[in-house]
This record gives C-alpha cells, sequence and structure tokens, in this order.
C-alpha cells in the first residue's frame, strides 16, 4: 500500500531532481547550504534535526514537519524525546499549532507503523 508518506518522498525526490536540472547557482548554493546545517559541528546532526523539527513546527510547515520526523527517526529519537519537542513547537507557536501537531503525531506514527 502507498502511504502518505510513501507520496512525500516520492514528490520530494522527484521535484527535487527537477529542480537540480535547472542548474541555477543561486538555488544550488541554497540548497548546499540547507545540506550543511545539518551537519556535525558544535552540535551534532542528530541534535540539529529536532531543531529542524521543532522550527517547522513553528513555521507551520507540514513538508518539512515530515521531512525532519523521518530524519529524526532515522537519527534514533524515540517517541518520548519527539514528544517533548513537539510540546517545546507548541509552547512556542501556540494554538494555532495543533493541526500541525495533529500533523507531526499523524507522521510519526505512520513512520513507526513501517517498521
Amino acid at each position: 500500500m502507498f502511504s502518505r508518506l510513501d507520496e512525500f518522498n516520492e514528490y520530494r525526490d522527484r521535484m527535487n531532481s527537477r529542480i537540480f536540472q535547472i542548474d541555477h547557482l543561486g538555488i544550488k548554493r541554497f540548497f548546499n547550504l540547507d545540506t550543511s546545517a545539518y551537519t556535525d559541528g558544535a552540535l551534532d546532526g542528530k541534535t540539529k534535526e529536532l531543531l529542524g523539527l521543532v522550527a517547522s513546527m513553528v513555521l507551520r510547515c507540514n513538508d518539512c514537519i515530515d521531512y525532519h520526523i523521518l530524519q529524526c527517526v532515522e537519527a534514533g529519537y524515540t517517541d518520548e524525546e519527539l514528544f517533548e519537542a513537539f510540546n517545546v513547537a507548541l509552547v512556542v507557536g501556540g494554538s494555532i499549532l495543533i493541526p500541525h501537531l495533529r500533523h507531526a503525531v499523524e507522521t510519526l506514527d505512520l513512520k513507526r507503523q513501517e517498521k
């Protein structure tokens, strides 16, 4: 069965490939900057993914939430750790975040069901 996460990953991969075909220097630089931001530095990449998740929730970007949850699960975060991050985002973002919290919990549940 093709899940919402499968559709998300397929679309993301397809469109990123298309974007890379554009061969625009500014776009390439931005994608490289984004990738580099999540590599180990003073903070490890795992921590940075969690920060990205909280920021994505506060900014109310469901695609970004999906991406960072998938990365956080791959990095080894437990549900309890992710729920703490969801709570931080909710406190910072307020009640307008509740629909995105629902989305985040559904995404996490879907990802956990895959394993």
